[in-house]
Parts: C-alpha cells; sequence; structure tokens
C-alpha cells in the first residue's frame, strides 16, 4: 500500500475536521505512528482518547499488534521532556506523528521534523499560533482539529455562579507557559466584572506549585476555583481533587480539560458525579477530539 493511502487511513481513525468515511477493507501492510502527549499514558483522559483512536483506526482497517504499530511517548506533564520524545520518534522513521496536548506539542514535533505529516488537537488558534497559515488549507506538514475551549471561559464563571450564587472571590489557576493564558486571563476578567467577582489568579505547573496555590487560595477564603484550559492540570487531576477535599469539602471546582465541555467538581454526591468526585461529561464528548484526529490524516 502507497504512504499516501496510510496517511489518509490515520485521518479516517481521527476525524479531523472532514466528512466521516466507510469502512475499509483490512490492510495488509504494517505501518507505523507516533504518539507524542505531554499526558500520562495512565490518566483517564489520555486512556478514553487512545480507546477512541483505536476505534477509528479498526475502522480504517488498521489493528494494532496485526498491521499497524505505534510508538508512544509520554511526557507525564513535563514540557522540557517533548523535544527529546518526539526526536526519537523521528529517528524511528514513524509514518505519522500525532501530538496529544495542544499548541505547544504541536510546535515541538514541528520543530522536530518538516517531511513526516503531523495531526495535532489545540484548544488555541493554530493561525494565531503560527502553527498553520490556514484553516482551510493548512501549511506544511501540519493539520488537526482546533477546539473553541478559551471562547468557553465566561460560561465556566457563570456555571460556577450558579453553583455558589453568594460568591465573591474566586481564584483561577493557570499554567503560565500556555500561549493562550493571556487570553483566557483577559476573558475570564471581563466576565467576572460583569458577574461582580473578584477573579485571583495563579500560575501552576509543577505538583508542588500546585499545593502552593491551593494554600493560597485557602488563606485567601476562595469561593470556588476555575481550572485553566491546559492539558497539565489533566496530568494532575487526582491531585487536584484530593486537594479540593482537603481544603474544603464544599469547594466549588469547574475543571477543564483540552477540547472539551467543562467538568464540575463538589464536595458532595450528585447523581451526575463519579467515583473521584468530579462531573463527567458523557463518553462521545470525550472521545470527539480523538475521533476528530484520525479523519485528519485522511485528508493529508
Amino acid at each position: 500500500m502507497r504512504r499516501r493511502d496510510f496517511i489518509a487511513a490515520m485521518g479516517a481513525a481521527a476525524g479531523c475536521l472532514v466528512a466521516p468515511h466507510a469502512v475499509r477493507a483490512q490492510r495488509t501492510t504494517t505501518r507505523t505512528i507516533g504518539w507524542l502527549s505531554l499526558r500520562s499514558a495512565d490518566t483517564s483522559t489520555e486512556k478514553s482518547i487512545l480507546a477512541a483512536f483505536r476505534r477509528g483506526l479498526n475502522q480504517t482497517g488498521y489493528v494494532e499488534g496485526r498491521n499497524l504499530t505505534i510508538e508512544f511517548r509520554f511526557a507525564d506533564g513535563h514540557y522540557d521532556r517533548l523535544p527529546a520524545l518526539a526526536a526519537d520518534l523521528v529517528r524511528r522513521r514513524v509514518e505519522v506523528l500525532m501530538t496529544g496536548g495542544g499548541t505547544n506539542v504541536a510546535r515541538v514535533a514541528q520543530a522536530a521534523t518538516t517531511t513526516i505529516p503531523i495531526i495535532f488537537a489545540t484548544a488555541n488558534d493554530p493561525v494565531q499560533d503560527g502553527i498553520v497559515n490556514s484553516i482551510n488549507r493548512p501549511s506544511g506538514n501540519s493539520t488537526g482539529t482546533f477546539v473553541l475551549n478559551t471562547a468557553l471561559m465566561p460560561k465556566r464563571l457563570e456555571l460556577l455562579r450558579q453553583l455558589v450564587p453568594n460568591a465573591r472571590l474566586v481564584g483561577f489557576l493557570v499554567n503560565p507557559n500556555n500561549s493562550n493564558t493571556g487570553d483566557q486571563v483577559r476573558l475570564a476578567q471581563s466576565a467576572a466584572r460583569t458577574m461582580d467577582l473578584e477573579l485571583l489568579v495563579l500560575s501552576a505547573i509543577t505538583a508542588s506549585e500546585i499545593d502552593t496555590a491551593f494554600a493560597s487560595l485557602m488563606q485567601r477564603n476562595v469561593d470556588g476555583l476555575v481550572m485553566g484550559a491546559d492539558p497539565v492540570f489533566q496530568v494532575h487531576q487526582d491531585q487536584v481533587i484530593a486537594l479540593a477535599a482537603r481544603y474544603r469539602d464544599d469547594l466549588r471546582v469547574v475543571r477543564v480539560r483540552q477540547g472539551r465541555r467543562p467538568c464540575l467538581l463538589f464536595g458532595r454526591p450528585r447523581r451526575d458525579v463519579s467515583s473521584d468526585g468530579s462531573l463527567r461529561q458523557s463518553y462521545a464528548q470525550r472521545c470527539q477530539t480523538s475521533r476528530a484526529s484520525s479523519d485528519a490524516a485522511d485528508q493529508v
């Protein structure tokens, strides 16, 4: 099978901004793709994304272990590990490079190769961030999915206000290294003013920084917390849940996962809350971006 046909099948598996494709006959040639993710392999988000991606591959005729090899590289939330991981995948001559974790991961992949097709998923505007020069006709060797996540920041504050009608001081935890953080903060501050809320913005990336941020939030006696739209918080989601439970049983948290609807964290049981205390979006919504990524390569 031609390399072009294989790349097309990867797009069909990920489903990126293109029409769905019919199930293809079983492929006979073994292919290799690279998977570069900022997240950890054992996070629930990563597991569900990979499950959806594999199903998409199966529908295009590729089955891992039979005619497909996936080389996985996980940075476990450490941005500084990404360049070496990307370089390793390029050395292994993968035929398509899938990235997970937003704009910064896509940039690392682009720095590592100008020839291997790259398929990214981001909540940032990829044109504004310089990843591609057009949504309709991406330039170079990159394409992917663009989810309007940042624009929903005011809605997250509205959700928190509904949960805590008397809230006055709200924490906003962001990743300072995310190129989209400035836009997120501006939108959140604008929305907070219209709701007569004071916004306390704190930055964190590592586990220790998240511990420190929560301590500061509790010292200020915040009424709720909004998590910035960044995959690094997916890596530390269990820590966030545990801290919320430790510091205040009724702390309301709006937790946002890359490319998905907001998730809510409550301190008391609810019908729509999972065992770890967080409101889970539907399975289809959880996997939508992953399916979108596998359709993208079909058009490369």
